[in-house]
Parts: structure tokens; C-alpha cells; sequence
């Protein structure tokens, strides 16, 4: 099975040894996603819904990249670092998903990298 890296500077470039996102087997594998600023690299740190926001804009970036949409996501994970946010998080989640949302996952964590809120991660068809 061939894989091919997808790369885009419409989201924030990697801050480690991965790739944005993975496209394998006819599905895309997207990175978590920070509440980042590609254009300034700096992290928004106004309240969740912001965040939230963001890190949709930078996931639609990756998946825009790899040749898909956020219509043909099938399962995400959201990572948050308080459960308290889940509320506004999941407000702000919605809207991107009315009707038919992907199967998904939210668990609250430790810690997240930069002192982030929250990371959202991706599996889409292609």
C-alpha cells in the first residue's frame, strides 16, 4: 500500500518529526490539530470556542490538501486538557457537523503541546 505525505502552509507546519496528515488505503490520516495561526504561528489563546474555530479552519486546510472534505470525515478525537471546556467545545463543534456527525472520541489530558487547551486529530475517506 503507497502512502503520500500531505503537506500545506493553509495550516501550521509541523512542530515535530510527523506530517500534517497521511493519505493511505483511500483514507486520510490528519494530525492533531493546535488552535494555531498559520500566517503568524502564534497560538490563540482567547476562550474555547475560538480555539475551536481555529483548529476546524487548519483540519478543512489539511483535508482541502489532501483532496477531501470535512463532509468525509468518519471519525475524530478530540483532546481536551479540562473536561469543563467540553460544553463549548461541543457547541462550536456542531456547527460543523448539523447533520450526520462522524463517530468521535473526547478525552481530557494531562497535557497538550505548546500548553494548548485543545487538539482535535482526523480519519476522512479520500
Amino acid at each position: 500500500m503507497q502512502r503520500t505525505v500531505v503537506t500545506t502552509t493553509d495550516a501550521p507546519a509541523a512542530i515535530g518529526p510527523y506530517s500534517q496528515a497521511i493519505v493511505a488505503g483511500g483514507m486520510v490520516f490528519v494530525s492533531g490539530q493546535l488552535p494555531v495561526d498559520p500566517a503568524t504561528s502564534q497560538l490563540i489563546e482567547e476562550d474555547i470556542g475560538a480555539m475551536t474555530r481555529q483548529i476546524f479552519a487548519n483540519l478543512q486546510a489539511v483535508l482541502t490538501a489532501a483532496g477531501t472534505t470535512l463532509g468525509q470525515v468518519v471519525k475524530m478525537t478530540v483532546f481536551l486538557a479540562d473536561m469543563n471546556d467540553f460544553q463549548a467545545m461541543n457547541a462550536v463543534y456542531a456547527e460543523f457537523f448539523p447533520e450526520n456527525p462522524p463517530a468521535r472520541s473526547t478525552v481530557q489530558v494531562a497535557r497538550l503541546p505548546r500548553d494548548a487547551r485543545i487538539e482535535i486529530e482526523a480519519i476522512a475517506l479520500v
